[in-house]
């Protein structure tokens, strides 16, 4: 698997550093209690489950899954799917929520995410993201907390994934063009009619 990587652009260490630092500016505004950490699966689980033991507020965890990504695609469709909204809305009734994802890239997952809480009573709803990218849309889409800014690339690692591999790294990288590609061709095998 490190022969598919191009890149490190964050490194296990760095990541520790900043989520340390990024729990001690949450703690400090969150509140103490009725707060519900919700990660946005699956990009999210990583990063809000190492954020989480580092939050001494009293905090319940509710999940909820969205996507606006398909297959081998390395941008967002533009569409949103979120699933398992019933649970998350019972979750957040008459509670405070910080919503963790993995990256902000357009704003359309944490948009819709906000609108279908705020409808379902949440006194309060802030956003938190891993990694924003350096894109208009990104920078124009106002989050609470960010532990990294990027470049607008492609990335894997610590959760983000590129058809369903390399959740499991430690670290943040981009892929070389030709596990891209490996990724691509495999992908479009898979979708072949049989």
């Amino acid at each position: 698997m490190d022969g598919d990587l191009d890149q490190i652009l964050i490194t296990p260490q760095a990541i520790s550093q900043r989520l340390d630092a990024l729990a001690l500016e949450m703690s400090a505004v969150l509140p103490g209690e009725n707060l519900v950490l919700m990660p946005v699966l699956t990009g999210g689980l990583v990063f809000a489950a190492d954020l989480m033991r580092r939050l001494p507020n009293r905090l319940t965890v509710a999940c909820v899954n969205a996507s606006s990504y398909a297959g081998a695609r390395t941008h967002s469709s533009g569409n949103v799917r979120l699933t398992g909204l019933e649970t998350a809305r019972a979750a957040v009734r008459g509670k405070h929520v910080l919503l963790v994802d993995d990256i902000l890239d357009t704003g359309l997952t944490l948009s819709a995410l906000q609108g279908a809480l705020a409808a379902s009573g949440a006194l309060s709803i802030r956003t938190c993201v891993l990694l924003r990218k350096d894109r208009p849309q990104a920078s124009a889409f106002p989050v609470d907390f960010c532990a990294f800014d990027i470049p607008d690339a492609f990335v894997v690692g610590y959760g983000l994934d590129f058809n369903g591999l390399y959740r499991n790294l430690p670290c943040i990288a981009t892929l070389t063009p030709q596990a891209i590609a490996s990724g691509m061709a495999d992908t479009k095998e898979q979708e072949k009619p049989a």
